[in-house]
């Protein structure tokens, strides 16, 4: 089994790749392979809802890390995103690549277990947190929780440190993904699948 881990900081060693790394190192305790990506420094544009992914299953732009992206989502077994706080939100250049990673192309991401994790100087936790999420529960991904909400405070990494509660949290959410990573794979083994998804019921609005 395999968790990728999505960096969206432009500090490669900073405090969000510091708490996804504690994230990491459960998961690679429990036996889980891990890969974290970087893509926080790089430019990625926004999603302009071309469409054209409905028929390749890839963006049309090719100059940035989200089609890499697509392939390690696809590839893997669980996804972990973490994200500085910005204005009380998570980093532009990570929702971008998130818009473009998720739109028309989730079908394949249904069912891995996913979760967000932030990183803040005080405030603004909740919010980011719960934006990210909304990646996971539109796309039928199962959200891990841990044991308090997935946030952890200081101006760098050497200040993260000592938030031992925040750094718990992210200890506790590896080994509950890697709990459910394995009761999953068991279910599997047992002849549990995952649910047939319905047809999509599209009800607009305005008519």
């Amino acid at each position: 089994m395999k968790v990728l881990l999505v960096n969206g900081s432009p500090h490669p060693k900073g405090s969000t790749f510091h708490a996804l790394s504690q994230v990491a190192g459960q998961l690679e305790k429990a036996g889980i392979e891990t890969h974290i990506m970087q893509i926080g420094s790089k430019g990625i544009r926004g999603c302009i809802a071309c469409g054209k992914c409905a028929d390749t299953g890839y963006c049309i732009f090719k100059d940035d890390p989200v089609n890499e992206g697509i392939d390690l989502l696809r590839a893997a077994d669980g996804l972990v995103v973490g994200s500085p706080v910005y204005y009380a939100g998570p980093n532009a250049t990570l929702c971008a690549f998130l818009d473009r990673v998720f739109f028309l192309k989730s079908a394949p991401y249904a069912f891995k277990p996913a979760a967000s994790v932030v990183s803040c100087r005080r405030g603004g936790a909740s919010a980011s947190f719960d934006r990210l999420n909304k990646y996971f529960t539109i796309a039928r991904m199962p959200v891990v929780s841990s044991q308090y909400w997935n946030s952890v405070h200081g101006n760098n990494a050497e200040e993260e440190a000592q938030d031992l509660e925040g750094i718990q949290t992210m200890r506790t959410l590896g080994d509950n993904m890697a709990w459910l990573l394995k009761c999953i794979e068991a279910g599997r083994k047992a002849g549990i699948n995952p649910p047939v998804p319905e047809p999509w019921v599209a009800t607009n609005f305005i008519r």
